[in-house]
């Protein structure tokens, strides 16, 4: 039975190692230019190279969005850049304009192209036509269910891949340049479109009121989301049954630590699946580990039924996020004991804590000496990104994380 990708996004190079330590199979990140919201200028070339050979030397791969829906300006500089990631060995491009498409197949014509989510793919006859243009792979759109990705499946070529996301932030809407400003200003002048742009919105639907929907808005468009994040961590083996080549996580704008523990349970959840698919079972620690990483209820969106709001994996109150990261080893002693670190959060002595991990389960530990770098001791730390020697209960090994529950009135 051949194992279906799991894929994760990569913001920055600390995130890209962090997704590949945790399990993901590929990340998609976005480079220098050309890419559609958080994707713009993530990455420099330096460190582009440096992360698709930290991959490549894991046999992990590295995808990179090219996905802008591009004015005429926009070409001037995309035959060089494409010239540009095929020599530093891009596995894939994640396009979704039939222009780009066009130049792509001219100027990099042996790159493995795959359809983002904004060309809308919602049925095979689509799909086919983008495979006969000479699209690898097509990305469900999130208003389809499992049945209906199955029909897409029955009726294309098995040598086209189907990404399906799987968790993480909705997408509901994409539209035109300066929605929300133009909107709300109209022909006034009393209020600045910086200072439009400097607020936060979000919409609320009136029969749902304390329901709010974020809305996000920079140079080339407004994004809606939805007010609960994907979660198909319960439904896994209905993805993988419906023909699925990709599981996709979406958090692009997410810190280390979320990637890490989304992806950690994910790829504890398909590990088990694939050991023995008709025992198969939602295990409630990988619910609880995606838990701790997030603001936001959850739901199971339209895969499992037309009507989302059918669809919700449970209550989950996630009013203020329940852990947070306060540090990442980056390397240890001999006895493993000894780890440096590089800060997240405040760090305090006999501080009782959890440390996170690849492939294995959460440990509770109490931080039991903490030094500067130059050896002197310390009672704690608030600095961010300061790396310190932290002496542990329990053996770490490098990218393990540490985190503590945040305290609140209703912890």
């Amino acid at each position: 039975m051949h194992k279906v990708q799991l894929l994760a996004p990569a913001r920055n190079l600390e995130n890209l190692k962090i997704a590949i330590a945790y399990g993901a199979d590929a990340v998609y990140i976005g480079g220098e230019a050309f890419g559609i919201i958080g994707s713009t200028k993530d990455y420099t070339k330096e460190e582009m190279i440096e992360g698709i050979k930290f991959a490549h030397d894991r046999d992990k791969k590295v995808y990179v969005t090219v996905n802008v829906l591009p004015h005429n300006d926009d070409f001037i500089q995309l035959e060089k850049y494409l010239l540009g990631l095929e020599k530093i060995g891009v596995d894939a491009l994640i396009i979704a304009d039939p222009g780009v498409l066009d130049i792509v197949k001219k100027v990099v014509p042996n790159m493995e192209l795959h359809l983002g989510s904004q060309a809308n793919t919602t049925n095979y006859v689509s799909a086919n036509f983008w495979y006969e243009q000479g699209i690898k792979r097509v990305v469900a759109t999130r208003e389809l269910s499992c049945e209906e990705i199955a029909q897409i499946r029955a009726n294309t070529p098995l040598d086209l891949d189907i990404e399906a996301f799987v968790h993480g932030e909705i997408c509901i809407s994409y539209s035109g340049r300066c929605l929300i400003s133009s909107y709300i200003r109209g022909n006034s002048k009393e209020v600045s479109l910086e200072e439009l742009r400097n607020r936060e919105y979000s919409l609320m639907e009136e029969k749902r009121p304390g329901e709010y929907y974020p809305v996000y808005e920079d140079e080339r468009g407004t994004f809606l989301f939805n007010s609960k994040d994907l979660c198909m961590i319960g439904n896994i083996s209905d993805l993988i049954k419906s023909g699925v080549t990709s599981l996709k996580i979406e958090a692009r704008m997410k810190d280390s630590y979320y990637i890490a523990a989304v992806v950690r349970a994910y790829r504890m959840a398909i590990d088990a699946f694939y050991k023995d698919p008709t025992k198969w079972k939602l295990e409630h620690v990988w619910l609880e580990e995606l838990k701790k990483g997030s603001y936001r209820d959850f739901t199971t969106g339209f895969y499992l039924s037309e009507n989302s709001e059918d669809a919700i994996i449970e209550e989950v109150d996630t009013v203020s996020k329940p852990y947070e990261c306060i540090g990442i080893v980056v390397d240890v002693d001999q006895n493993n004991q000894v780890a440096l670190i590089k800060t997240k959060g405040n760090i305090n002595v006999l501080e009782k804590i959890e440390v996170i991990a690849p492939y294995t389960d959460t440990i509770v530990a109490t931080i039991e000496e903490l030094y500067d770098e130059d050896e002197n001791s310390m009672e704690s730390i608030s600095d961010l990104n300061r790396l310190v020697k932290v002496k542990l209960s329990t053996k770490v090994d490098k990218d393990y994380m540490l985190r503590r529950e945040i305290k609140n009135d209703k912890n």
